[in-house]
């Protein structure tokens, strides 16, 4: 059986610190320079494709946007922007924006005139 340390510096050395302040508990780092909140840019072409699906999705149309070149929190921003647009509901999975209903030709002249280079994808 070993034996118990009887001292802090026993211990061999540092048990706790407070010279850093507030630590991110996912990366370890100090909040101020902590990196895994942050997002990337999503690498792609940089042109912001419409389309209309309705696969897997029990009957109901939804349009997509997908690659839109933006982080996650400006993503948000015009997913919400698009959504008052149409006047209908959606969500953000995985970078790709939905919005429910078909509103593939509104959509791509409200990203044209925000300044995206859209297309329309699909049939």
């Amino acid at each position: 059986m070993a034996k118990k340390a009887a001292s802090f510096a026993a211990l061999g050395g540092l048990v706790f610190s407070t010279d850093a302040g507030r630590h991110c508990p996912d990366c370890r780092q100090p909040v101020d320079a902590c990196v895994c909140k942050q997002t990337a840019i999503p690498e792609g072409d940089g042109i912001a494709r419409v389309r209309r699906e309705s696969k897997g999705r029990g009957g109901k149309t939804v349009t997509t946007i997908t690659g839109v070149p933006l982080a996650e929190d400006p993503l948000k921003d015009l997913a919400k922007t698009l959504k008052q647009r149409c006047g209908t509901g959606g969500a953000i999975k995985e970078g790709v924006i939905e919005i429910q209903g078909d509103h593939v030709e509104l959509l791509l002249a409200e990203l044209v005139k925000l300044g995206f280079k859209a297309k329309k994808s699909g049939g």
